[in-house]
């Protein structure tokens, strides 16, 4: 049996004991036939060296569809601060937000606000009380998500542990929005989708009507392809410069580290490695995934069930075993 690119695989469930020999383990229908029997898997696209070789919808919408990528509008946001970098909006990541915007700031806010930098932001060092997790209802149900994340108490000194905050990238994209001119959903689109050729809908604003800095974005997964190999070209798509070959660069370098999952953690992407290869991972909740391994020429996109958790010790971490021990390794031997 031949390698299948370019086409989707017949849904439905093949035990993998029951495989041709040519689609056993080490296979892409192996691979399939892993992510099929998570029953929170939706999806799944595997790019090599810009070839689809695997393209299959276990349960849930048509790959063509836009779905819900949760928190991988973090990483979505974050690239949009390079591209702010790149034209100049913001002169450099260490600028605070007393710098580029300081009609943010409320008053009355600790005086340690003024000087959080984007880099700080971009990389959720902020310091500040996280909005996430058990906080994220009572922050969304505030007045003004900004005011209120920028006046919660200070848990760490700025820059020096990260805390996963949802409100940290939401004021990082309201600073976009503020130097720009321009509303997040504008610069999503030219920026991103418009030279990736993918369509990104409008999605959830704030009480000010600012849209959502780190959540609820909705992306296809092939745009979540598109998004992955951007990065691993270096930040060229279809002979255009995206965003800059060192932003790029400096995104998959090690900022942090995520007390989670115990991944590190750059400009919006966590970090890991698995033998000799290095790999960046877009996460979203629920399992939503884009996975980049510049070093065997690997994209990969997963969705999930966006309403079902997808903790490090559950479901994420099947989703990383699954990176990690069958589609990397099968792409070492595709490669070899």
């Amino acid at each position: 049996m031949p390698v299948m690119c370019r086409r989707q695989f017949v849904a439905g469930a093949v035990a993998l004991t029951a495989l041709p020999a040519a689609a056993g383990p080490g296979s892409w229908l192996a691979v399939a036939s892993q992510a099929r029997a998570l029953d929170q898997c939706h999806a799944l696209v595997v790019q090599l060296g810009g070839i689809e070789v695997l393209s299959e919808v276990f349960r849930g919408p048509d790959i063509s569809r836009t779905v819900p990528v949760k928190s991988v509008s973090k990483t979505i946001v974050a690239a949009l601060t390079g591209a702010a970098l790149d034209r100049g909006e913001i002169p450099s990541l260490d600028a605070t937000l007393a710098d580029v915007a300081p009609k943010l700031i409320p008053a009355g806010a600790d005086p340690r606000v003024a000087a959080i930098t984007m880099e700080q932001l971009v990389t959720m060092q902020a310091g500040l009380e996280r909005t996430s997790g058990a906080n994220y209802g009572g922050w969304i149900s505030s007045s003004n998500w900004v005011a209120n994340a920028l006046m919660r108490p200070f848990l760490a000194e700025p820059g020096s542990r990260m805390l996963y905050s949802t409100g940290s990238i939401h004021v990082l994209g309201a600073v976009l929005s503020e130097v720009s001119g321009e509303s997040l959903l504008t610069l999503a689109r030219s920026r991103l989708g418009k030279p990736l050729g993918m369509d990104i809908p409008a999605w959830t604003r704030d009480p000010q009507g600012r849209y959502l800095g780190s959540n609820e974005m909705a992306l296809s997964l092939r745009g979540m392809v598109r998004f992955g190999e951007l990065y691993r070209l270096g930040g060229r798509w279809d002979g255009v410069q995206v965003l800059s070959a060192d932003w790029v660069k400096r995104s998959l370098k090690p900022s942090t580290r995520s007390p989670f999952s115990e991944l590190s953690y750059g400009y919006g992407w966590f970090l890991g490695r698995t033998g000799d290869d290095a790999y960046a991972l877009a996460r979203g909740y629920g399992g939503q995934i884009i996975c980049v391994v510049p070093g065997l020429e690997l994209t990969v996109a997963i969705t999930s069930d966006p309403t079902r958790p997808a903790r490090s010790a559950g479901y994420f971490g099947d989703l990383l075993q699954l990176i990690e021990r069958e589609i990397i390794p099968t792409a070492r031997r595709k490669a070899a």
